[in-house]
């Protein structure tokens, strides 16, 4: 049996949706399914506005516009994430600061992004690491202090909380992904969840090419003109048909991912107490939406010797980022402060299988496996 690292699902009626939006009548983007879910994201966590996106990058990309990131700012952010993360900002001039992880958790260290603030500070960007809460009060405390915008980059945080509020609800900005790997999914596409009132209408001008087209299918004005630079931002209706046919089934794909994810914690509980692996933590403030179930081994070659392992038994296992102020772009940008925390994750953490069509007997064969490995060791 192999059991793939992901594996994209249909959770109800995504194929009758597509079918519904082409006979509509209309494709492109902020048509009903869009709409729906827009409003399913706003009714049920509180944001201010959502606007769905062709990705979470590009929702990201609209967060660098929001805040007038120019040539000279300078964004604090952590290593230990994805490119797109990085790249927003870095297409609009800033200088990418880097930030390390704490030594428990990959999330960004609070006490890392105060000793990096400079006058050319402009912003601080946090990425929720599979879906668990960064220290959402001391990073806005920081940022109140400084003057500063806070980006969440939500990617994996659908459905997760911090102290009681939803992730991506906290900051001025949220950027979500609904790629095929996320909780829920449409293949490609994300969503910017714009927190302050005064960003909204700029909002929607960038995600429309710049222009003010949507407060003209709204009547609010006589035509639709060039008033800001921006970009084609919007997703297929298509895309959005998809999505919804899954958000109607959110409750049930959260209840499924968390018995796998607990699965694996309470099963490898017993070689995480040997020292062979760390498991995750989940901190007090934070909720578990179950994105990614990873542990972190002892050294960057008994990953992969572990990794190997596994495949050879029709298994895949992933790592995750390397840190990118390793990468070879920005190497030589970022000088010579050591970052020990987002190299020690980049070496030593797996991600194991986690999708929504696996079952317990699948979870079952990668714990003996793993079981299997460590029990030579």
């Amino acid at each position: 049996m192999k059991i793939p690292f992901n594996k994209p699902f249909l959770a109800g009626n995504e194929i009758d949706y597509i079918i519904e939006a082409v006979k509509s009548g209309k494709i492109s983007g902020d048509g009903i399914f869009s709409k729906k879910c827009q409003s399913f994201f706003e009714t049920n966590y509180g944001f201010k506005k959502t606007l769905l996106t062709t990705s979470c990058t590009d929702a990201l990309e609209m967060t660098s516009l929001l805040c007038d990131i120019a040539p000279g700012d300078e964004v604090i952010l952590p290593s230990y994430t994805f490119v797109s993360t990085a790249n927003a900002f870095a297409l609009r001039g800033a200088k990418l600061v880097f930030a390390d992880s704490m030594d428990d958790l990959p999330n960004i260290d609070p006490g890392e992004i105060e000793k990096l603030i400079t006058p050319k500070t402009k912003a601080i960007v946090v990425v929720h690491y599979g879906g668990i809460a960064c220290m959402m009060d001391e990073i806005m405390s920081i940022a109140r202090k400084n003057n500063l915008f806070v980006i969440e980059d939500a990617a994996q945080a659908i459905d997760s909380f911090y102290n009681g509020k939803p992730l991506g609800s906290i900051g001025d900005l949220a950027a979500f992904s609904f790629h095929e790997t996320k909780n829920v999914i449409c293949g490609e596409g994300g969503m910017i969840s714009v927190n302050r009132d005064e960003m909204i209408k700029r909002a929607e001008i960038i995600r429309e090419k710049g222009t003010n087209r949507a407060a003209f299918f709204r009547a609010e004005v006589e035509e639709y003109n060039w008033v800001d630079i921006g970009s084609s931002f919007l997703p297929s209706e298509i895309n959005a048909a998809y999505l919804w046919g899954q958000l109607e089934h959110l409750g049930e794909i959260q209840e499924k991912r968390l018995l796998l994810w607990n699965t694996y914690y309470d099963r490898l509980k017993h070689i995480d107490e040997k020292g062979f692996i760390k498991l995750p933590v989940i901190p007090g403030y934070a909720t578990n939406n179950a994105h990614i179930f990873y542990f972190i081994t002892r050294s960057q070659d008994e990953r992969t010797e572990l990794a190997e392992f596994l495949k050879l038994n029709d298994v895949v296992a992933v790592f995750h980022y390397l840190s990118l102020h390793k990468s070879p772009y920005y190497t030589k940008k970022h000088g010579k402060r050591e970052l020990p925390n987002a190299d020690k994750y980049s070496d030593t953490l797996l991600r194991l299988p986690l999708f929504f069509e696996m079952n317990l007997e699948m979870v079952e064969t990668v714990i003996t496996l793993i079981e299997r490995f460590f029990s030579k060791k």
